[in-house]
């Protein structure tokens, strides 16, 4: 019960808020760079939103579901990189 109201009343406002904040740093990222790291971290964050779901409602299929993205967001972080890398011209 206790743990329950701890996630519901701290937990997740702290991830929307770094949810809400990674957004802002994507529309307003200066670089590409800066737009990445924003990506990674809103991914993360949407991984986390989903571990805590599963804590939350009990359901350990979901922490599957949440290595599986955060697994698939950071090979898509690698790939912008490796896109930056070539797209800058440098071997």
């Amino acid at each position: 019960m206790i743990l329950q109201a701890t996630i519901n009343y701290i937990v997740f406002p702290l991830l929307s808020l770094t949810l809400v904040l990674g957004f802002i740093r994507l529309l307003l990222g200066p670089t590409l760079p800066d737009r990445i790291i924003a990506f990674e971290l809103i991914s993360i964050t949407a991984a986390g939103i989903i571990v805590v779901s599963a804590i939350t409602t009990d359901q350990a299929v979901l922490l599957d579901v949440a290595s599986a993205w955060a697994i698939i967001s950071f090979l898509s972080v690698i790939a912008f990189s490796y896109y930056i890398e070539k797209w800058r011209g440098r071997p």
